[in-house]
């Protein structure tokens, strides 16, 4: 037992450990707070360290809440756009946008075959782009926090149990003969808690800055907002415009035509938004969470302050080199960025060359933001331990652009008309080797006017032959296989 045993408290006084975590605590763990002096705690240092646990443990939530604490993930997010500063869409700026979008539209008609999304125009506030997309976000950061989880869980355990082993240094604080794995067992619903709490902070903190900086609502090439909506966020679009030279105006237009073609693209497409996102997913559920610094942030943070766990676990947490299935799918998802973005480009181009003068400054300008490491790439690096860039962009818009020359605008947006026959990485290393292939193959699958009508005169001749018993081309008589009696 103890020796410190806990002093005697009048019987109106509440008791701090129930106080602290919200109801009655198991005996082995009381046992243990008690020993190391949490017993006798004054109502300051009471509220003090409640705050701090809610603060840990995102104020709520069951053991079985999820990976990633969403509540607390949203709630990150909205402070850190708030504190960044996000004034609110007014009437005028909203239907700016929507006559800007319609303009879009209305060139990328002439360019494309595919339809317009059915969705409406949006101009969308820094918090109300958080509102539109962390549903996805937490989706794609889920495997990775379930790896956070039960890492978290091993290296506790794998503490404990060297430290409880018989001859090992007996546990700070812990009651002689207390078995480890029973604290452990107890102590396994706030480890999950504060997994799904930690990264739940850092989903919220990694959206909430992308909402400052990103343009529109695809920007990051994936499918984040959900419907068909064309959706830009002005106050960043104008930031961006600051610092170019050229007019606001043209800026804003030609950034619709981008988010307004890549929505089109998606919709007119619908196995390619969910090939996206399972690539992203396939990569973050195989990650390998770097253990030996997970076991260091458990060993040095203090669980007292959950900056100091966050930033610690933040630091080096996944494995530097990826798996063979994480190459695979990270190698899948690298294409297909690339081949949105080249086509994007492709369209973008043909659509604003006849009405933008500073289309091609304004290409190149978003071609850098891409390859000089965006917003986007950022958030996956931190989240997922992902490089989201279309490395190969180029590449693909050479690929669009000499399937276009080919067989027109028709023959390069058929090239999406099925994933096992969408180009892939060994097509982006010969794009011209591709188009002729691509050319030559349609031209063996197609039928011209001449073959219909030697179907068609086929079939009249056999029908001439055919008794008066018998069914349009034969099947009754007796006739063998080459039309003899």
């Amino acid at each position: 037992m103890s020796d410190h045993p806990p002093a005697q408290r009048p019987d109106d006084e509440p008791d701090p450990l129930e106080a602290l975590f919200g109801g009655a605590v198991p005996p082995q763990m009381r046992e243990a707070l008690e020993s190391m002096g949490l017993g006798s705690m004054d109502p300051a240092q009471l509220q003090q360290m409640r705050a701090q646990m809610e603060m840990l443990l995102g104020g709520g939530g069951g053991a079985d809440e999820g990976p990633v604490n969403s509540e607390l993930a949203h709630d990150v997010a909205r402070q850190v756009v708030s504190q960044a500063g996000d004034a609110s869409i007014g009437t005028g700026t909203r239907h700016d946008v929507e006559q800007v979008v319609q303009v879009a539209s209305l060139w990328l008609d002439q360019v494309t075959d595919f339809p317009r999304p059915d969705g409406p125009a949006r101009a969308l506030s820094r918090a109300e782009w958080v509102e539109a997309t962390l549903p996805v976000w937490q989706r794609l950061t889920a495997p990775v926090a379930q790896g956070l989880q039960a890492a978290m869980n091993a290296a506790m355990q794998q503490q404990l149990g060297q430290l409880g082993a018989e001859g090992a240094p007996q546990i700070p604080g812990l009651p002689p003969g207390m078995n480890p794995a029973a604290l452990m067992g107890q102590m396994e619903p706030m480890v999950r808690r504060m997994s799904a709490s930690m990264f739940g902070g850092q989903v919220g903190q990694a959206v909430g800055t992308l909402a400052g900086e990103t343009l529109s609502g695809t920007e990051v090439g994936i499918p984040l907002v959900g419907d068909e909506s064309v959706a830009m966020l002005p106050a960043n679009v104008a930031a961006f415009a600051e610092g170019l030279e050229v007019d606001a105006g043209e800026v804003h237009l030609y950034l619709a035509v981008r988010e307004a073609a890549r929505v089109r693209l998606f919709a007119a497409v619908p196995w390619l938004g969910p090939q996206l996102l399972t690539a992203v997913e396939e990569y973050a559920r195989d990650i390998r969470i770097n253990t030996e610094g997970i076991e260091e942030a458990v060993r040095s943070a203090d669980p007292q302050d959950p900056e100091a766990m966050q930033a610690a676990l933040g630091e080096g947490l996944f494995a530097v080199e990826p798996s063979p299935a994480q190459q695979a799918a990270l190698t899948r998802l690298e294409t297909l960025l690339a081949l949105v973005e080249g086509w994007v480009d492709v369209v973008t181009a043909r659509a604003t060359e006849p009405h933008l003068p500073h289309a091609d400054a304004l290409a190149e300008a978003v071609r850098r933001r891409r390859a000089t490491g965006g917003p986007a790439e950022k958030t996956f690096a931190s989240l997922v331990g992902l490089e989201l860039r279309p490395r190969r962009m180029r590449d693909a818009a050479n690929l669009w652009s000499s399937l276009e020359a080919a067989g027109g605008q028709s023959g390069r947006d058929e090239a999406w008309g099925h994933p096992d026959l969408a180009p892939t990485a060994t097509d982006l290393d010969d794009p011209l080797g591709y188009a002729d292939r691509r050319t030559a193959q349609d031209a063996d699958l197609s039928i011209s006017d001449e073959d219909i009508e030697r179907l068609l005169s086929q079939g009249d001749a056999g029908q001439g032959e055919a008794g008066p018993d018998e069914a349009p081309g034969g099947g009754t008589d007796d006739r063998d296989d080459d039309g003899r009696s």
